[in-house]
């Protein structure tokens, strides 16, 4: 079974409240495990982590939570239930969606949220990547180099900016898969003010320590190491190179401060270490 990939959403203090709210909007929603550092809950069947992360970070439209629905009321309805006064696209009807809007609700989040133009498609939330600034035009390097990464990947979509467009050859819109997640992969022309941080990052579940240390090595590839398992690959994406163990272990009251005192030091994560502490 391939290595599961997720994304992480870093709260000060809300996550809780958070993610109650999100399953309370979508089908086959839950919340599975918290703690008092995380609650991890699932939206549509989808994995999702709620970081208690403090003022630290903050959550930037550089990944947004995409939403494809299925009618033009239940984008209206999932719409009104987040729209907290900020958005960066207005609801309406565009070139590319009867019906789409892109707003920031109350905890930070960003969410797309669309009618899908496809007939007897399934409703579906997916994380999306936004290369601007910098990084923009490197869209198709990223996936491209994610590709090589995981043992399970696949590029499902791809639509280039045409040529008679001043972006011609950029990545208009992209859906790629790594090991069975699905994600967006975009380049946003223009100036914007943000750029990728480690308010929203991709957490890589691990079987042992040998995938650990696959990962970390490959994503720290012209980026740089964090702590605690968290690193910066070269487009300044975070991710989170963590055994499938530790969210078991961090959930035990008994362990969870001797585990947390181990692995608080290391940047790469190791095993052995863990379990000893």
């Amino acid at each position: 079974m391939a290595t599961p990939v997720f994304p992480c959403l870093w709260f000060d203090g809300q996550a809780k409240e958070a993610a109650e709210l999100y399953c309370s909007l979508f089908k086959s929603s839950k919340i599975i495990s918290e703690t008092p550092a995380a609650v991890t809950f699932e939206l549509n069947g989808e994995k999702i982590m709620a970081l208690n992360g403090g003022p630290m970070f903050e959550i930037t439209p550089s990944i947004s939570l995409f939403v494809y629905c299925e009618t033009i009321e239940e984008t209206n309805r999932i719409w009104e239930a987040l729209y907290n006064g900020n958005d960066f696209i207005p609801m309406g009807s565009y070139p590319w969606s009867e019906r789409y809007g892109w707003l920031r609700d109350k905890y930070g989040m960003t969410w797309q949220i669309s009618v899908t133009d496809k007939k007897d498609a399934n409703f579906r939330i997916l994380p999306s990547m936004l290369f601007v600034s910098e990084n923009f035009g490197k869209a198709g390097e990223a996936i491209r180099f994610y590709s090589e990464i995981f043992e399970m990947a696949s590029t499902g979509f791809l639509v280039n900016y045409p040529e008679n467009d001043p972006n011609a050859g950029k990545v208009m819109y992209s859906e790629f898969s790594l090991n069975g997640a699905e994600i967006i992969a975009m380049d946003g022309p223009g100036e914007h003010a943000y750029n990728f941080t480690e308010g929203v990052s991709l957490v890589i579940s691990c079987e042992d320590q040998q995938e650990i240390d696959h990962y970390w090595a490959k994503l720290t590839e012209g980026g740089e190491e964090s702590m605690c398992g968290w690193l910066k690959d070269k487009f300044g994406v975070s991710w989170q190179v963590v055994p499938k163990m530790l969210e078991h272990l961090m959930s035990d009251p008994e362990k969870a401060p001797k585990v947390f005192d181990s692995f608080k030091n290391m940047r790469k994560l190791e095993i052995d270490k863990l379990y000893k502490g």
